[in-house]
C-alpha cells in the first residue's frame, strides 16, 4: 500500500487514542528533556572540574628532580667488581634543581611539530616576612605571555592585572591564602627571604586564586627574571619547562621520549592527575546512565500504550486485512504510530531540554572557592541533543516493533468470527 494511505491510517489511530498518546509522548518529552539538561549540567560541572586542574597542568613536564646516584663510587671499582657492596646512608646529589641546557633544550621542542608551545618556569622556596613571623611559600617565576596564552592564567587572577607584572622586575602575585594570611593587597609590599638568606621587597600587583586553598596558601607568581634575580641566578636557569601538545593523547608517549633524549625527568598529563581523570570518568558514566534509563523508562510506556491500542483496535485491524492489507502493511502502520510519538516528544524534548539549560545556567552559583564563576556551570555541546534524539527514535522503535508484529500475526477470519 502507499506510503501515505498508512501514514494516514496512523494518524487516525493517533487521534483516536489522543489521551494516550500525548501521555507517551509527553513521558519522551520528559525523559528527553532531563537527558539533555543533565548531561549538558554534570558536563558543565566536569568541565570546570577539570579546568581547574588540567587548565593549569602541562601537558608534559620536564624538570630535574635531585635524587641520588644511581650508582656509588665503590661500585665503580673494577677490582671489587665481583664483591657485594653494603652501602648506607646515600646522600642525593648536590646539584641545584635546574634543567641542563635548557634554552637548548627548547630550541629543539620548538621545532617539533608536534608542540603547541613551550612555558618555561622557575620554582624558588621562600618564606614570607610578617612581622616576627615567617610564612612558608614558593615563588613560581614564569614567562606572563606563554603561561597566559597556554594556560590562562587570567581566569584566576581575582585583583590586579596580569600586564603589571610583567612591567616590573621587582613585583609578585600572591595566592589569596597567602594574602589573606599576610593581611595584604594590591600595591603593598611583601618581604621575601629565599633558602639562602638572601631578602628582597617586592610590590603586590595581583591576587591569584586557582580554588584548592592548600595550594593558594603557598604558590605565588613572578616573572622569570625577578625569580631569576630573587635566587642570584642567571637567565638560562629554569626548573621547569611546560609543553603543550597539539594532541593531548601523544603525551604519555613523548614524556618518555623527552627524557631519554634530553637526559632529564619528564611527567605526563595523565599521570600527573590519574585520580583526578577517573573522577571525571565515573561522573560522565553516572549522567550518561540516568539520562539512558529515563528513556527506556519512556520506551516500556509507549510498548505499554501501544500494546493496549492492538486489543482495543482488533476490529480495525481485521478489517484491514481483509480489505486487502498485508501484514507487512499493519506492521507499517504500528511502527509509524511508535515513531511518531518519538518524534514529538523528541521534539518538544530537545526544546525544553535547551529551555532547562538555559534556567541552570541562570542560576547565581557564588563561593568564595570560585570567585570567577558567578551561575552554574552549563555545556551547550550539540552531541547530547544528537544523542538524545537518535536514542529517542531507537527506543521508540524497538517500543512499537513488539506490537507491530504482534498486530501484522493477527488473523482476521478468527477476529470476525468471534464476532
Amino acid at each position: 500500500m502507499g506510503v501515505r494511505l498508512l501514514f494516514g491510517i496512523s494518524t487516525t489511530l493517533l487521534l483516536a487514542r489522543l489521551r494516550q498518546t500525548i501521555v507517551a509522548a509527553v513521558g519522551v518529552t520528559f525523559s528527553i528533556t532531563m537527558f539533555v539538561a543533565l548531561l549538558g549540567f554534570m558536563n558543565g560541572l566536569n568541565d570546570l572540574l577539570d579546568g581547574l586542574i588540567l587548565n593549569r597542568t602541562p601537558h608534559v613536564r620536564l624538570y630535574n628532580e635531585i635524587q641520588p646516584s644511581p650508582v656509588q663510587p665503590i661500585q665503580r671499582d673494577s677490582l671489587r667488581a665481583d664483591a657485594h657492596h653494603f652501602i648506607r646512608s646515600i646522600k642525593p646529589k648536590s646539584e641545584p634543581e635546574r634543567i641542563r641546557n635548557a634554552l637548548g633544550i627548547m630550541d629543539a621542542l620548538r621545532d617539533d611539530p608536534r608542540v603547541l608551545g613551550l612555558a618555561p618556569k622557575v620554582v624558588a622556596q621562600v618564606f614570607f616576612n610578617a612581622g616576627t613571623i615567617e610564612l612558608n611559600g614558593q615563588v613560581n617565576g614564569i614567562d606572563v605571555v606563554e603561561e597566559e596564552r597556554l594556560f590562562h592564567f587570567t581566569d584566576y587572577l581575582v585583583e590586579g592585572d596580569l600586564r603589571d607584572l610583567a612591567a616590573s622586575n621587582s613585583s609578585i602575585v600572591l595566592g589569596k591564602g597567602v594574602a589573606d594570611k599576610m593581611q595584604v593587597g594590591l600595591n603593598d609590599v611583601v618581604q621575601v627571604t629565599t633558602a639562602a638568606g638572601d631578602r628582597t621587597l617586592l610590590k603586590v600587583v595581583g591576587i591569584y586564586q586557582s580554588g584548592l586553598s592548600d595550594l593558594d596558601k603557598v604558590q605565588c607568581y613572578a616573572s622569570l627574571k625577578t625569580t631569576q634575580k630573587l635566587l642570584g641566578r642567571s637567565s638560562s636557569y629554569l626548573t621547569d619547562i611546560q609543553v603543550k601538545l597539539h594532541d593531548l593523547e601523544l603525551a604519555p608517549e613523548l614524556a618518555k621520549e623527552y627524557a631519554a633524549r634530553f637526559g632529564c625527568q619528564a611527567i605526563d598529563i595523565q599521570q600527573a592527575n590519574a585520580q583526578f581523570e577517573t573522577g571525571s570518568d565515573v561522573r560522565n558514566i553516572i549522567s550518561y546512565a540516568v539520562g539512558i534509563t529515563l528513556l527506556i523508562v519512556a520506551g516500556f510506556g509507549i510498548y505499554n500504550i501501544l500494546n493496549m491500542l492492538i486489543y482495543e483496535k482488533l476490529d480495525a485491524i481485521a478489517i484491514l486485512k481483509a480489505t486487502g492489507f498485508s501484514g507487512t502493511d499493519v506492521k507499517r502502520i504500528f511502527i509509524q504510530l511508535s515513531l511518531v510519538i518519538g518524534v514529538v516528544g523528541a521534539a518538544g524534548g530537545l526544546l525544553f531540554g535547551f529551555l532547562a539549560q538555559l534556567g541552570i545556567d541562570s542560576l547565581p552559583f557564588e563561593t568564595e572557592a570560585l570567585p570567577t564563576i558567578k551561575t552554574f556551570p552549563v555545556d551547550y555541546a550539540p552531541k547530547y541533543y544528537i544523542i538524545a534524539s537518535v536514542f529517542a527514535l531507537l527506543t521508540t522503535y524497538v517500543a512499537g516493533l513488539f506490537p507491530a508484529r504482534k498486530a501484522a500475526r493477527i488473523d482476521p477470519v478468527e477476529i470476525i468470527r468471534g464476532k
